[in-house]
């Protein structure tokens, strides 16, 4: 399995930003798909999961702000992120939940 994000980037604080993850080697329409991220000295964690069915969660700091979607067809997860903040700042990472890969980031910049 293999899991490519892109679309990270600087943006001021109150941007927006849409991150992509593409996946290969996998059935993707069968996946729980997951955005993490991490800050510099932080641990890794949850941003936001899209379930077979669709059905979504997010970590309380996004609530509102993020909106995680999926295309079955393109096997890709998205991530679009608005109002972003100066705490937003971080490696973003996709995650498929049944090989538990993880893509290689992609670095998100909100300055303020």
């Amino acid at each position: 399995v293999q899991l490519v994000e892109s679309g990270g980037g600087l943006v001021q604080a109150g941007g927006s930003l849409k991150l992509s993850c593409a996946a290969s080697g996998t059935i993707f329409s069968w996946n729980t798909m997951s955005w993490y991220r991490q800050a510099p000295g932080k641990q890794r964690e949850l941003v936001a999961r899209i379930a077979i069915g669709g059905s979504t969660n997010y970590a309380d700091s996004v609530k509102g702000r993020f909106t995680i979607s999926r295309d079955n067809a393109k096997k890709t997860v998205y991530l679009q992120m608005s109002s972003l903040k100066p705490e937003d700042t971080a490696v973003y990472y996709c995650n498929e939940n049944i090989s538990g890969a993880w893509g290689q980031g992609t670095q998100v910049t909100v300055s303020s």
